[in-house]
């Protein structure tokens, strides 16, 4: 980036920041934070719990906007200053720590412009996402098996809290399915741009004759919500069995039934425990999440029928795709709904995905408007 550039990119981020700075109305920000401190500093504010918890969660996110906005505007006066002295006087390192200081506040604004895209009910809680081998045999299951890593290596790139729920391993390599509890801001919000079917196209290392290999992956994500969500089940609506955890969990989880399977039978949706070491923690696992997924049916069923909520799960199959992820005979990702696409396929596999899921917030952001 020469001097010209640089001077453009102030600019332009200066511009960004400034329609920021209406947005947020620094001084209305400034009493609505004095109004919830007021409130909170009341010797009843915690008579009602929930109430006081919601009025909490408020007052922290209008400080972090304060703060975020503030740190934004620092940034920007110190790339402007450095901007100064270089054209007084040409010096690499200057040049290097301003280009870097606004790489870093172009990336933060632009994430805060994608967040704003998230204002579903279950936007800004955590995720449940769970992979499941779709049609591709040996391949498949290797393939499953290579989402998991990915979606893995991207929540902890974000700072998100990931713990393994569920693990159903292949018959000689890979997963079966996979179920990831991922906590954190805005997981779901982001994450339910994954929903479908992924197809994956390369070299079979498990085929002996070097043969190109087609295989597919389905994967479904719902909200984490709290354990005691207020929703109430018929025990006739479900089908609870018990098996072996099996895999790696030690001698109590492969010897003792310890893994809980409970199917809704009104609607067919299945879900699986396994993480925890008693049955018991399985079962309040398995209902917490069954309760999350049947709550988002309700918020959507006016719009979408259940299969279309639920994604592509089922049929994780062929023409079902939402995203090729092509290793031979070329290197290729591609999202089919946006048309977003890359040939650094390394990188995504690796948990680069948020080019893929910005796009597809913008789409839906543009479609629903």
């Amino acid at each position: 980036m020469d001097m010209t550039d640089l001077k453009r990119e102030v600019e332009q981020l200066s511009e960004r920041l400034g329609k920021l700075r209406n947005i947020f109305d620094l001084p209305a920000l400034n009493a609505q934070i004095l109004d919830l401190e007021q409130v909170a500093a009341q010797p009843d504010f915690w008579d009602e719990q929930t109430k006081a918890q919601q009025i909490l969660q408020a007052l922290t996110e209008l400080k972090s906007h304060k703060e975020q906005l503030q740190n934004w505007k620092n940034t920007l006066a110190d790339a402007q200053a450095l901007l100064e002295l270089l054209q007084l006087e040409e010096d690499l390192l200057l040049l290097e720590e301003a280009e870097n200081n606004l790489q870093i506040l172009r990336q933060q604004l632009d994430q805060w412009e994608l967040q704003q895209l998230l204002a579903g009910p279950y936007d800004k809680t955590g995720a449940v996402l769970t992979i499941n081998t779709g049609a591709g045999g040996t391949d498949a299951q290797d393939w499953a098996e290579m989402l998991l890593r990915m979606y893995t290596r991207w929540s902890e790139q974000q700072g998100y809290k990931v713990q393994l729920a569920e693990l159903s391993e292949g018959d000689e390599a890979g997963i079966k399915s996979a179920t990831l509890e991922i906590e954190g801001r805005y997981a779901y919000g982001y994450l339910k741009s994954e929903k479908g079917t992924h197809r994956l196209v390369r070299i079979s290392p498990f085929n002996a004759n070097g043969k190109r290999q087609t295989s597919f992956a389905g994967v479904e994500v719902m909200p984490l919500l709290d354990h005691e969500v207020q929703l109430e089940i018929p025990e006739k609506d479900l089908d609870i069995s018990t098996s072996r955890s099996g895999g790696k969990g030690g001698q109590n989880v492969n010897k003792v039934e310890t893994a809980v399977r409970i199917v809704h039978l009104p609607t067919r949706l299945a879900v699986r425990c396994t993480q925890e070491r008693s049955q018991l923690q399985n079962k309040e696992k398995a209902m917490a999440l069954l309760k999350a997924k049947l709550l988002v049916i309700a918020q959507e069923q006016k719009a979408q029928e259940i299969a279309d909520i639920r994604g592509d799960i089922v049929e994780a199959a062929w023409g079902n795709q939402i995203r090729n992820y092509v290793f031979h005979p070329y290197q290729m990702v591609k999202d089919l709904r946006t048309g977003q696409e890359t040939t650094a396929i390394g990188n995504v596999m690796d948990g680069d995905l948020d080019s893929f899921i910005g796009a597809y917030l913008r789409q839906e952001n543009q479609v629903g408007s």
